[in-house]
């Protein structure tokens, strides 16, 4: 298992030389999204679509 810095040192790596910071910044966040979605996935904290369509639709009364 990678630690947190060799993560983000691949992620980097990954990206084109002439990235700008905040290009290597949005890949960064967007990692760190994607790895927590999968976490929660794996953890079971999950949501159906049916459960967020009532939730939707509560808020709009």
């Amino acid at each position: 298992m990678q630690t947190a810095k060799e993560e983000m040192t691949e992620a980097i790596r990954s990206q084109p030389d002439d990235a700008s910071y905040e290009e290597i910044m949005r890949e960064l966040a967007f990692k760190c999204m994607v790895d927590r979605g999968l976490e929660d996935s794996r953890k079971g904290r999950v949501v159906t679509n049916e459960e967020i369509q009532h939730r939707i639709h509560t808020w709009q009364e």
